[in-house]
């Protein structure tokens, strides 16, 4: 059977609705969306199913004006999934997706500074303010979340996706990259680092999230990475 879209659950708002919308521009008022006209130029679906962690990898490398040294087609140079074939084969990844920390050594290999953060180490209040920090930033920097799709109430389990703003309530901006399964959509705080806290089976950790901003100097292309 072929699938066309999810409903979202009733606490999560989406962004295109009048009450998404409402949010969007009480968020701009305050501050909370400076990062997201950088990320929405760059908004990209993922290209496999287990492939939400190197889609948001793209779209962070993109919005963050990272050149890849390599080209994509013909004379341009320009980030996409097929691309990010370092620290963990792009096969593996496509079988049984990808962990915090293989993103964190992803990130480091193709030309930004990566620090990662896991729920377990954690609170709420330092995710809070480190995507209230990269909403500010104007595109300087970008919050990538990693989190379990159950403990939202969202079909499937363990996914990644850019946040792109936060509201002074507490609500932040999902851009989701299973733009297949949901649109990007609003929701709680507290609620995502909740899901953050969720194990992952793959590391026997917490999920967590972590920060990119561009590398002081370009790393070289083909470099082995050791994370």
């Amino acid at each position: 059977m072929s699938l066309y879209r999810r409903p979202l659950p009733e606490d999560q708002i989406p962004l295109s609705s009048s009450a998404g919308r409402r949010l969007f521009g009480e968020a701009m008022e305050a501050g909370g969306m400076e990062s997201f006209f950088p990320l929405i130029e760059h908004f990209h679906t993922q290209a496999e199913p287990s492939y939400c962690g190197p889609g948001s990898l793209v779209m962070a490398l993109n919005a963050l004006h990272i050149d890849p040294q390599r080209t994509w087609k013909g004379p341009w140079r320009w980030f996409h999934e097929e691309m990010l074939d370092c620290c963990k084969p792009l096969e593996k990844i496509r079988a049984e997706g990808i962990s915090l920390p293989e993103m964190i050594c992803l990130a480091r290999c193709n030309g930004v500074e990566a620090v990662g953060h896991f729920a377990e180490e954690s609170d709420a209040a330092a995710l809070s303010a480190d995507i209230w920090r990269c909403a500010r930033s104007g595109g300087a920097e970008v919050l990538i979340a990693g989190y379990a799709r159950k403990a939202l109430g969202q079909t499937g389990d363990g996914h990644f996706s850019p946040i792109g703003g936060v509201h002074p309530d507490g609500q932040v901006l999902v851009l989701d990259v299973a733009r297949f399964k949901y649109p990007p959509h609003w929701l709680r705080l507290e609620a995502l680092f909740g899901a953050m806290s969720a194990a992952d089976p793959a590391t026997g950790r917490s999920r967590g999230w972590m920060c990119l901003r561009p590398m002081a100097e370009l790393p070289v292309p083909g470099r082995s990475c050791s994370g």
